[in-house]
C-alpha cells in the first residue's frame, strides 16, 4: 500500500484493548494507518488517552472532552480538568461532546448544560471541536449557531444522519467523519449516496473502534472488534462511492486531518 491514513476516531483506552492495546496500534503502522487520535469520552477516559499518547510522540494524539452519556457524572472540576489536559501538546481536540438522545443515559439538560460548557471551552482555547450528535439534531445544530465564527474548527464524528442534517453541517462550515458504518448493507446504503455530497476537503476518516466493525470484511476478526488497521477497508467503500481512487481519497483525508487538528509530523 503507497498511501497513510489517519484514524481521526479511535476509542483505544476501551476495555476491549487491554490485552493488546500495542499491538493493535503495531497492526495499525503496518496497515499504514498513522497517526491514530484517541477518543476522550470523560474526564478518567481521557486523562488515560493523553496519558498514553504522550508515550509516542507525533504518533498518538488525544481528544478531552465528556460524552454526552457521561454527562451526569460532571462536576464543577468537570471544565477546569478539561481545560489542564487541553494544556498538553498531545491533545488536539475538545470533546467528544454533543447531544444524544437515541438512549439518554443523561437526562437531557444535562446534556445540553455540559455541551454547551465545553463549546465555550473550545471557543476559549481556539480548538477545533470533536462532536457526537444522535437523534438530537434540532437542539444540536441551535446549540452551535450561536458560536458561529468564535468556534475553530469542528468535525461531526461518524455521521449516520439525513440529506438535510449533512447539509446543515456543511453550511456551518464543519467537516464530517465517515466510519464502517458506510460499509453496512443494512443502515448504511443511504450514506454510501450521501457521502457523494460532501466535499472532499470536508472529509475525514475513522473507525470509532473498537465499535462499528465494517460488516464487510473479508476476514471478519473472531472477537468482533474493530480496530484501526480496518480503516483501509473503509477508506476504499468511500473510495468506490466516489467513484474515485482510494490514493486521492486517502490523500485528501489525510491531508484534512493534519491541518483540522494541527498534527506535526515526524
Amino acid at each position: 500500500m503507497t498511501y497513510l491514513l489517519i484514524d481521526i476516531g479511535v476509542n483505544l483506552m476501551h476495555r476491549s484493548f487491554a490485552q493488546d492495546r500495542e499491538t493493535a496500534v503495531e497492526r495499525a503502522i503496518e496497515a499504514g494507518v498513522s497517526p491514530l487520535i484517541i477518543t476522550g469520552t470523560n474526564v478518567r477516559n481521557s486523562e488515560e488517552a493523553v496519558r498514553y499518547a504522550g508515550k509516542f510522540p507525533k504518533q498518538i494524539w488525544a481528544t478531552a472532552g465528556v460524552h454526552p452519556h457521561d454527562t451526569r457524572n460532571c462536576t464543577a472540576h468537570t471544565i477546569d480538568k478539561l481545560r489542564q489536559l487541553a494544556k498538553l501538546p498531545q491533545v488536539v481536540a475538545i470533546g467528544e461532546c454533543g447531544l444524544d438522545y437515541n438512549r439518554d443515559f443523561s437526562p437531557r439538560d444535562m446534556q445540553r448544560k455540559w455541551f454547551e460548557a465545553q463549546i465555550q471551552l473550545a471557543c476559549e482555547l481556539q480548538m477545533p471541536l470533536f462532536l457526537h450528535e444522535r437523534e438530537a439534531h434540532g437542539d444540536f445544530v441551535r446549540m452551535l449557531k450561536p458560536y458561529v465564527g468564535q468556534i475553530n474548527k469542528a468535525v461531526v464524528h461518524c455521521f449516520t444522519g439525513t440529506q438535510q442534517e449533512l447539509q446543515a453541517y456543511l453550511q456551518l462550515g464543519y467537516y464530517i467523519g465517515i466510519t464502517g458504518w458506510i460499509c453496512d448493507e443494512r443502515r448504511g446504503k443511504h450514506l454510501r449516496e450521501l457521502v457523494k455530497q460532501i466535499p472532499l476537503s470536508r472529509l475525514m476518516l475513522e473507525t470509532d473502534a473498537p465499535f462499528l466493525t465494517p460488516r464487510d470484511l473479508p476476514v471478519k476478526p473472531q472477537d468482533g472488534r474493530n480496530e484501526p488497521a480496518f480503516l483501509p477497508h473503509i477508506a476504499m467503500s468511500v473510495a468506490k462511492c466516489l467513484n474515485l481512487p482510494v490514493e486521492e481519497v486517502a490523500e485528501a483525508t489525510t491531508r484534512n486531518a493534519q491541518s483540522f487538528f494541527g498534527l506535526v509530523s515526524e
